[in-house]
């Protein structure tokens, strides 16, 4: 188990599409300070330190239905 929330989850696959927070935020129809503090969760619940580090966790291990 990852740790991550569903919408953890969703954030991290757009990530791993190359988006930017402002781009997340639009097409989740949430805040960029939103999608900042999911990101955040993400990086710490994995242990990582960036958004690089996400798309690759995401191409090798990421579910996105669960």
């Amino acid at each position: 188990d990852d740790g991550l929330t569903r919408r953890e989850r969703e954030v991290a696959h757009l990530i791993a599409d190359g988006r930017s927070n402002r781009e997340i935020a639009a097409v989740l129809v949430v805040t960029e300070r939103t999608v900042e503090g999911h990101v955040s969760n993400i990086l710490g619940k994995l242990g990582f330190h960036s958004r690089t580090q996400i798309s690759a966790w995401v191409a090798t291990n990421a579910r996105l239905g669960d």
